[in-house]
């Protein structure tokens, strides 16, 4: 139970819905599109449209989303794919003959086919009650009048301001007078609202076909990308059954891939070897046992994961226990696995929120432009900020993660869910580029193994294992960071905390729900 002495957040409660997201603004949305009969994909589509206007350094409609979604909160959970593809022009030996041989973070190449609008309008199509016409008018409004830029929206955006006086269009878009905004600074963006207007109008066709596709087109072409209409107009949602494993009596969900939440099921596997409740939450033991997981299932990753549309990836073979079983059988407490170290090649951004409604429909929702402010091109005409996903192919031929024309690129986005005995308990995620595997399973050992409520869970400190460095938080105690040098991590500290996160538990036995939201970010759960 929290300590009322301390400064810290209460869980939020509620017995008919609960949302909760990164920011106060698309809580609030999502609560009244529920309180108008809307259902969880109805709210969350409304957050997320507004957040692409108020958190641009994090996500956009130029940006692509990931979607769990358990009808009633229970029974089939049905997986949505809306991540974009690389242009059809786009084949490794282009890269190769023109001496690329790894894709620049802020080049048109970095440009996949944004897939968020897509993926928005099948879910709506599967489970909303609303339109497009409906559910954009909080984006809109705050794109056409204004909205209050928060303190984190701000920081993120200082922090890119180099990134956006050199890219394409984004200093006349980003940087009104030529600076970052402040916190308590008014932001106008009319393109954009125009673009979402037209989009509420015509639905998806309005921004993968006609005026706004044609301007996107122009512009990466104007700055030597491979992009065709046709690349946009060919663009469809994937709509698959999630990937899982068990954990300690628990059910854990993710996308398939290409999404990485296969990442997340390796580690735990791994981590069921050992029983954490032997060590406290904020130990050397713990957490080094979390970096060694994590180490295994990212070479894993990088080794074996691509678009299966284009590649053979062994699901099956990899989530096996006896797979996990090899790393786990060769993990000490008082020394690192010899494993290669292992460079993604990007970590990104993005925002997440999750929605549980009064029928208890269990939304778990990822929409991002990969990069803080992506690749930093914005479409000349609508104000669409491009994401830069596409600099997450490799460009080695044999690799499974190789770029190739109508690919997807190894994402970084997952949503979570876990259920037990077959009903959403958890819908949750941990934003964060590379962090966002380890970020769940943080959060849900935090849950399982030290009964925290999700809000602790969310709070506890933090630490990556990342290029070879262990990057930790501020919270994270001098003597386990000691601790952890000694067993033979190099370690560092971080200036920018690590992802941000939101949850919601649902105890179907009283008949209520509990949401919690990262501190870290400036956003809060809200219920009713």
């Amino acid at each position: 139970m929290r300590n009322f002495q301390l400064a810290g957040r209460s869980t939020v409660h509620s017995r008919n819905a609960m949302v909760a997201t990164s920011h106060p603004e698309a809580s609030l949305a999502a609560i009244e599109v529920l309180k108008d009969g809307g259902t969880a994909a109805d709210a969350a589509v409304a957050a997320c449209a507004l957040l692409g206007v108020i958190e641009p350094q994090a996500t956009g409609i130029g940006g692509d989303c990931f979607v769990l979604y358990q009808p009633k909160g229970e029974g089939g959970i049905v997986s949505y794919n809306g991540s974009g593809r690389a242009p059809r022009a786009a084949t490794a030996d282009w890269y190769v003959d023109n001496k690329i041989d790894a894709i620049p973070l802020t080049s048109p190449h970095s440009v996949t086919v944004p897939g968020s609008i897509d993926a928005w309008a099948t879910i709506l199509r599967d489970h909303g009650r609303f339109g497009f016409d409906r559910l954009l008018q909080p984006a809109i409004r705050a794109a056409e009048d204004g909205y209050v830029v928060a303190p984190r929206v701000a920081f993120d955006w200082h922090n890119g301001l180099e990134k956006l006086r050199n890219g394409v269009n984004s200093a006349r878009y980003l940087l009104p007078g030529g600076k970052a905004p402040v916190a308590g600074d008014v932001i106008v963006q009319p393109e954009l609202g125009r673009t979402l207007r037209a989009i509420a109008r015509d639905g998806r066709d309005a921004f993968y076909t006609g005026a706004i596709a044609e301007d996107m087109v122009e512009t990466l072409r104007g700055i030597g990308g491979l992009h065709a209409l046709e690349d946009f107009a060919a663009h469809t949602t994937e709509t698959t059954t999630p990937i899982g494993t068990s954990y300690k009596g628990y059910d854990v969900w993710q996308c398939p891939p290409n999404g990485p939440g296969i990442t997340m099921l390796v580690m735990l596997n791994i981590l069921s070897h050992f029983d954490l409740t032997r060590y406290p939450p904020l130990s050397v033991e713990r957490l080094h046992l979390e970096a060694e997981a994590a180490r295994a299932a990212y070479m894993m990753r990088e080794i074996h994961i691509g678009d299966p549309q284009h590649v053979d990836v062994d699901v099956v073979r990899i989530l096996a226990k006896e797979f996990a079983a090899e790393f786990a059988g060769r993990i000490k407490l008082d020394g690192m696995l010899d494993l290669p170290k292992v460079s993604p090649p990007m970590n990104p951004s993005t925002v997440y929120l999750t929605v549980v409604d009064k029928d208890r429909n269990v939304c778990s929702f990822i929409n991002s432009i990969a990069h803080s402010f992506g690749s930093a091109i914005v479409s000349n005409n609508t104000g669409i900020l491009l994401q830069n996903r596409g600099a997450g192919f490799r460009v080695q031929p044999d690799h499974p993660n190789c770029i190739a024309p109508g690919k997807r690129p190894l994402h970084t986005i997952i949503p979570g869910l876990v259920t037990k005995n077959g009903r959403s308990v958890m819908p949750f995620g941990v934003m964060g580029g590379q962090y966002q595997p380890v970020g769940q399973v943080h959060m849900l050992t935090n849950v399982v193994d030290y009964g925290l409520d999700i809000q602790e869970a969310i709070d506890q400190p933090r630490a990556l294992h990342y290029e070879g460095i262990y990057q930790l938080e501020v919270g994270i105690p001098a003597d386990v960071e000691e601790g952890l040098r000694k067993i033979g991590h190099q370690t560092a500290r971080v200036a920018v905390p690590w992802g941000g996160g939101q949850g919601v538990w649902i105890d179907w036995e009283r008949g209520a729900l509990v949401g919690g939201s990262d501190p870290r970010k400036d956003g809060c759960a809200l219920g009713y």
